[in-house]
């Protein structure tokens, strides 16, 4: 992130990333600092072009005033291609058609597996989801893990590097969700979408329905 913006600032858009839109004292609160210094803060931001306030309504009264990011500022976290751009993608569909834009995007997945395959491993679902996690923590996804009960866990990634491939091309989310499966060797289901205009990708991963021997 650029460093002329400076940690604080830094920190409220990285909390903005991850917990999404919010009112200026819950953002107070979870920084440890007043709520001056947020409207400091964001009143910088928002001359940048990084965050916008609205109204957050609840109940009577005057609402409440919330921070939120703005497009612009989705250029400032990680962002990746998958080693396939958007104009390579645009130029095989023009050329072989849609159907080779998805085996494009699997041969890529195909690629990485064995990769990933080293990396997210485990004596059962927890750990895997953990390792999984982890990964894609690392390749820029600022993703974590949690525990649901019941033998379910969530993967929430807070931000999406392949986002402009994602918007023009939806196969890449569908391979990615089928190569978690493999990883995982569970069920996984999408339930939250960056592209779909959510502020997290959530998937809901459950250990896998096995046919009766």
């Amino acid at each position: 992130m650029d460093r002329e913006i400076g940690s604080a600032k830094t920190e409220i858009l990285t909390r903005l990333k991850r917990e999404g839109p919010t009112d200026l004292q819950t953002l107070a609160d979870s920084l440890g600092v007043s709520k001056m210094a947020v409207h400091r803060h964001a009143r910088d931001l928002e001359a940048r072009g990084l965050v916008e306030r609205f109204p957050v309504r609840s109940g009577a009264g005057r609402p409440r005033l919330g921070l939120r990011l703005t497009g612009a500022a989705t250029n400032l976290f990680p962002q990746a291609y998958a080693g396939v751009g958007c104009a390579a993608l645009a130029f095989i569909e023009e050329k072989l058609g849609r159907k080779a834009v998805e085996e494009a995007l699997r041969r890529r997945q195909a690629e990485a597996m064995p990769r990933y395959q080293q990396q997210v491993s485990g004596p059962d679902l927890a750990a895997r989801v953990a390792a999984l996690a982890s990964l894609r923590d690392q390749e820029g996804y600022m993703a974590e893990a949690r525990p649901l009960g019941k033998g379910r866990f969530e993967i929430l990634e807070h931000n999406c590097p392949i986002l402009e491939v994602a918007q023009r091309y939806g196969e890449a989310c569908v391979v990615e969700r089928q190569m978690f499966r493999k990883l995982l060797d569970a069920d996984v289901e999408t339930t939250h979408r960056v592209v779909a205009g959510e502020h997290v990708c959530r998937f809901l991963v459950t250990p896998r329905r096995r046919p009766d021997a």
